[in-house]
Formats: C-alpha cells, sequence, structure tokens
C-alpha cells in the first residue's frame, strides 16, 4: 500500500476513528484503526464490538492495500505534523511496519495483520430515513444530559428513540431519563421512519453522533433494525449496536395536571441558580426556591459553608409555593432552553415539576423535588 493524503483530511478521518478505541483493551487488534487504500479513496475503520467508525477520505492511491496500525499512535502524530503538510503511508510487508512521511518527518509503526480486524456484521435495517444534521443535533443533544450512568438500570444508559403521537400527529422522539430527571423531545417524524422500532442509543454512540452532526446542515441517513442503528454522512458512517432492554413507560412520569405556572427569563435564571449554589456543599446541592406573586427567592443553606439567597422578578401569579431541587439538575434543563423563556409547571412541593420552552411543547423536561 503507497498512498498521499492532505494532512487536514488525514487528522479529521483519524481522529473521527480513534475517538471509538477503547484507551484500556486486552484485545490488542482492537486498538488498532484498519486502513484500507482503493481507487482514490482511504478507509479507517475503527471498533469496540459495540460501535464501528468508517471514516472515507481522498487521496491519492499510487498502490492499493490494507493494513492496521495503533489509532492512538497515528493520530497523535498526525496532529502533531504541520499544517498543510503531504503525508505519505507505506506499507513495508516485510518489516510490518507503516511508514509515514511528512516533510522531514519520518515514522515507521508496528502493523497487525488486516484479517485479525473484526468486522461488524451488517444488518438488515426495517427503517431507513434521511434527517437533517440540526434535527437530530437538537434530539440526541436536549435529551443525553438525563441519560443514567447508573450500570445496573442498563436499560437507562441511553436515548430512547422511537415514534410517538403529539397533538394528533406522528413525531419522532427521543427520551432519556435517570429517574431523578427526564427529557422528551419531538421532531417532525421523517418519512421513511413511520416503520421505526423504539431502540435505546448507547451514551457512548450519542457522544460519537455528536460529532457527526456539527456541520450544519447536510442530511444524515439513519437507519435503524431491533439490534443496531446506523448514521451515515457521505464521508462517514457510524453504526452501532442498540441497548437490549425494554426502556420503562416514560408517559406515567410526565405530570398532566400542573397547574402553578411561573415563568422566568432562562439564562437570568440559570445564573441565579449558579450564584447561589456555590455556597452549597457539594453533596447536596440544594437549592429551594419560594415562589409568592411575580417574585422568586432562590436560596440555599449550607450549615458548614454558609448561605445565600437572590430575588428575581419572574411572571408568577398562584398561591406561595417553597420547593427544592439539585442545583445540577435546574442548572442543566435550565441550559436547555433556547428560547427567552422557561416554563415551570408546579403541583406541589412533593410532586414532580415540569418545564418547557415557552409555549413549545415539543421539548419537555421533568425533574423531582427534594427535600429542604
Amino acid at each position: 500500500m503507497k498512498v498521499s493524503i492532505e494532512r487536514g483530511a488525514l487528522l479529521k478521518a483519524v481522529a473521527q476513528a480513534q475517538s471509538v478505541v477503547e484507551r484500556r483493551n486486552t484485545i490488542p487488534i482492537l486498538a488498532n484503526v484498519l486502513i484500507e487504500a482503493e481507487g482514490d479513496t482511504i478507509e479507517f475503520r475503527a471498533t469496540d464490538l459495540d460501535i464501528e467508525v468508517v471514516d472515507v477520505a481522498p487521496a491519492k492511491v499510487e498502490r492499493a492495500g490494507a493494513t492496521t496500525v495503533s489509532a492512538v499512535t497515528l493520530n497523535e502524530i498526525v496532529r502533531k505534523l504541520p499544517d498543510g503538510a503531504l503525508v505519505s503511508l507505506t506499507e513495508d510487508g516485510q518489516s510490518g511496519r507503516l511508514v509515514i512521511e511528512a516533510g522531514r518527518s519520518n515514522f515507521a509503526l508496528a502493523t497487525l495483520p488486516k484479517q485479525d480486524f473484526p468486522v461488524m456484521a451488517s444488518s438488515e435495517y426495517t427503517a431507513n430515513f434521511s434527517c437533517k444534521a440540526p434535527v437530530l443535533r437538537r434530539l440526541f443533544e436536549k435529551s443525553r444530559f438525563a441519560i443514567s450512568t447508573e450500570e445496573t438500570r442498563y436499560y437507562l444508559n441511553g436515548v430512547y428513540m422511537h415514534v410517538a403521537e403529539s397533538e394528533g400527529a406522528k413525531v419522532l422522539r427521543c427520551v432519556a431519563t435517570d429517574g431523578h430527571r427526564l427529557a422528551r423531545i419531538d421532531a417532525e417524524l421523517p418519512a421513511g421512519a413511520e416503520n421505526l422500532p423504539g431502540v435505546i442509543v448507547p451514551r457512548k454512540t450519542v457522544n460519537e453522533l455528536m460529532k457527526l452532526v456539527n456541520d450544519d446542515d447536510q442530511d444524515i441517513a439513519v437507519s435503524v433494525s431491533e439490534t443496531k442503528v446506523r448514521f451515515a454522512t457521505p464521508g462517514i458512517t457510524l453504526t452501532s449496536k442498540v441497548i437490549d432492554g425494554t426502556f420503562p413507560d416514560y408517559s406515567r412520569v410526565i405530570p398532566q395536571s400542573n397547574t402553578k405556572m411561573l415563568e422566568v427569563d432562562a439564562a437570568e435564571f440559570a445564573k441565579a441558580v449558579d450564584r447561589v449554589a456555590t455556597v452549597s456543599s457539594e453533596r447536596s446541592r440544594a437549592v429551594k426556591m419560594q415562589l409568592d406573586e411575580d417574585r422568586l427567592i432562590l436560596s440555599v443553606n449550607a450549615p458548614d459553608s454558609g448561605n445565600a439567597e437572590e430575588e428575581l422578578a419572574v411572571a408568577y401569579a398562584d398561591e406561595s409555593l417553597e420547593i427544592g431541587f439539585n442545583a445540577k439538575y435546574l442548572l442543566e434543563i435550565a441550559s436547555q432552553v433556547d428560547r427567552e423563556n422557561a416554563v415551570f409547571l408546579f403541583n406541589s412541593s412533593g410532586d414532580p415539576t415540569l418545564m418547557r420552552e415557552g409555549s413549545d411543547t415539543s421539548a419537555v423536561y421533568v425533574v423531582m423535588p427534594m427535600r429542604v
């Protein structure tokens, strides 16, 4: 194999591939990236057996071929090469080395045979549809903060993507919850997604997907089966197993009868919560909200470190209410609001609270209160 490729294109492809590789591996080949050169492209494939990412970059291929080298080492080398350099990759079959040359720099990396590299079995996908990158980004970005990190409840360790009904129309919906807070985000159902089986997309896959949907308005091809999900752009394909479990009936925890409505400037609210939470002990981080007519007092009382209080002008016309929340949860939910105002709907100090962005019901959040 002999290939020449521009450093920028090589770095983008290798960086995406190596981020999937697990740092600690008992199987040496899984630390490697499979490099395949043919025609006028070079392909980089990496996997941890649950996720596989394939990155294609344009290159000048003088001699087609394939090999595998350490993904992390290759990424580090390319990252440190000067901008605009032309990089040449040459596989030396005799010595079992991949030689990397750029200007006066020369590296030789140990290789492992490409036959040992595990390629994820292809799947028969039951739903294939196309979705704009900003739509997918909104669905997953706004829900992923609520993914559970508790390994025992493995079925909550991802985002549940499925077809649901909202206000008489079918929608593409993403839901995540850890039992303390919940995010439910809807988007218009794309053509071809009607037969989508409900799948739980793992946390690591969601994080990798965020890198894929950064480019503004490109189309992402989404394919889903009972066991796998695939997101593809013309240059990158991300394939992942889905979590084998049943997502709980989340609709039961979304309150329907909360009538006490608070409307507040989302950015001001987040800053105020952040300020008062500074004095609280890390363990509880409880913030008390005291609501009176058009007035909100946020307070923290931490006997060991001090106390803090801040008053905000808000729109609230119901009876007085005192309720406590984990500051981190309040901040995470408030930071999801793209519009100016956040609307909180309360029932009592012991019941879950609902939050949405203004009058928009396509993004709904639920947070459980704390005793303060």
